[in-house]
């Protein structure tokens, strides 16, 4: 794989495929932790004059033109980020996006507007993918978090360059990830939670031979505690991962990974933040509550688990975090990676969020963009946009001036 040093810029229309979905509340961006991932390659293009095409999906149109979805916001956030003009263009292929494209100097940026917008993005659609790759000569892929899509952007116009490769967003997010999956040092503790097992139950699978310490919380952990015989009243359990969380149980005893399971709770009768919330105990869960955070014993557990680590991973919520009474659980954990003297790596929103909501997010090592792409790479699954990048071009094209 090329990577975007690699690259000759000056002059050169540069096609920067970033993950810009940032999330909107009326109109404005609420979290710029995307913005600010992808600007040292944008930076690194314009500064060696080339002609910078910025292109992003944001929401799910599904390909339908909808105002709200419009990349308008992060066109003039990036344009007071670079110190640039970053005009928003009025689609994302098209003759006028053509003639704006050819009309940009070196050192000049254009942000396309939201390739989902056309339904054969998500498609991976060949006739797209052709008129995408028309606008530039190079291409570079920064998009970590899109890089698990085989969609038009990510995979089928990298096979019209020659000349393409990865920016520094998706360097670092493979280097890092990579190294969990190498040799990382000991000991390895992997923190886990979200909703549901179905969706963690490939990476739980692949961590089983890497850490030494397994943390479960959120609502996944109760289809593990149904697995042990635990009573969880009217807490969320996947029936049809009850014996595989079982199985998970016995192979981590076998590998002699030890896996720490909540042995309190904070339960309500409802998940609303005006619901009253008590502590039980794992043995005493009552029939008519359901869980909503881990409890504070648990909470303890786990900080001395990633205290005492020198690598930790860390994705998915430990209880309802979005309801502030249910998101002490979630905000402890990530005290602790802030705290932890080793290499921490965390992904997914929820997690992310936490880390930004205790101000900790400089704290910890690295902060993946992708919480599914992350997953799937952990998973030892391979990455159609990283594939795309490393495969030889099969149908480069003249470009188009």
């Amino acid at each position: 794989m090329r990577f975007l040093r690699d690259l000759e810029l000056r002059g050169r229309r540069v096609f920067l495929r970033a993950d810009l979905n940032v999330p909107l509340d009326r109109g404005r961006i609420s979290d710029r932790t995307r913005i600010e991932a992808t600007l040292p390659s944008l930076r690194f293009v314009l500064q060696r004059s080339g002609r910078l095409l910025i292109a992003s999906h944001l929401g799910r149109p599904d390909g339908e033109r909808r105002p709200e979805l419009s990349l308008r916001p992060v066109a003039e956030d990036l344009a007071e980020a670079l110190g640039v003009p970053a005009e928003l263009a009025p689609d994302c292929i098209g003759e006028t996006t053509e003639r704006l494209v050819n009309a940009l100097g070196p050192g000049q940026a254009l942000v396309l507007e939201n390739l989902r917008f056309h339904a054969e993005e998500e498609k991976n659609d060949p006739e797209f993918s052709k008129a995408l790759a028309s606008l530039a000569d190079q291409y570079v892929n920064d998009a970590f978090g899109a890089a698990h899509r085989a969609h038009a952007s990510t995979v089928g116009m990298a096979r019209h360059f020659r000349e393409r490769a990865a920016g520094f967003l998706l360097e670092r997010e493979v280097s890092v990830l990579s190294d969990l999956l190498g040799a990382p040092a000991e000991p390895f503790v992997a923190v886990l939670g979200g909703a549901k097992v179905s969706d963690k139950l490939g990476v739980l699978q692949s961590l089983l031979g890497r850490v030494q310490v397994l943390c479960i919380g959120g609502a996944m952990a109760y289809t593990f505690l149904r697995a042990e015989g635990k009573p969880v009243g009217r807490s969320r359990v996947e029936a049809d991962q009850v014996s595989l969380a079982r199985e998970t149980l016995r192979e981590a005893e076998a590998r002699g990974v030890r896996v720490v399971l909540p042995t309190d709770h904070l339960a309500a009768e409802r998940p609303q933040a005006e619901a009253q919330a008590r502590i039980v105990g794992a043995d005493a869960f009552p029939e008519n509550l359901l869980g909503v955070d881990i409890g504070p014993k648990t909470a303890d557990a786990f900080r001395h688990e990633i205290e005492q680590a020198r690598t930790v991973f860390w994705n998915g919520p430990m209880g309802i975090f979005e309801i502030e009474p249910f998101s002490r659980g979630t905000l402890a954990v990530a005290d602790a990676m802030a705290a932890c003297g080793g290499t921490t790596v965390v992904g997914g929103g929820d997690s992310v969020a936490a880390l930004r909501r205790a101000g900790k997010l400089a704290a910890v090592s690295h902060v993946s963009t992708g919480g599914g792409a992350s997953l799937e790479f952990l998973e030892g699954r391979e990455l159609p946009g990283l594939r795309a990048l490393e495969e030889e071009a099969t149908e480069p094209m003249e470009k188009a001036r």
